[in-house]
């Protein structure tokens, strides 16, 4: 079994990621090099209870890997955001 905070380093918030959030349903996090899309989408899953329907990750040119994971449509991204403390 995977452990979700080994996965999920911190959720990404900066000017874009709040963005996303608001117009998106996106969430963003810094995730570790080695997790798979596969792994985010159950450690998310697994750590803030809601489903997710997608995750696009990329790795920045400082070499920090970012999950964008969008929600299905009966969450809502800013509720989770608050309850993480994003906003």
């Amino acid at each position: 079994m995977i452990n979700p905070y080994k996965v999920l380093v911190h959720p990404d918030v900066t000017e874009k990621s709040i963005k996303l959030i608001e117009t998106e349903n996106r969430l963003a996090f810094v995730v570790s090099r080695d997790s798979t899309k596969q792994k985010i989408k159950n450690a998310v899953e697994k750590l803030y209870d809601i489903k997710v329907s997608d995750v696009n990750t990329l790795i920045t040119s400082k070499g920090i890997k970012k999950a964008y994971v969008k929600l299905t449509p009966e969450f809502k991204a800013e509720e989770i955001a608050t309850r993480i403390g994003i906003f």
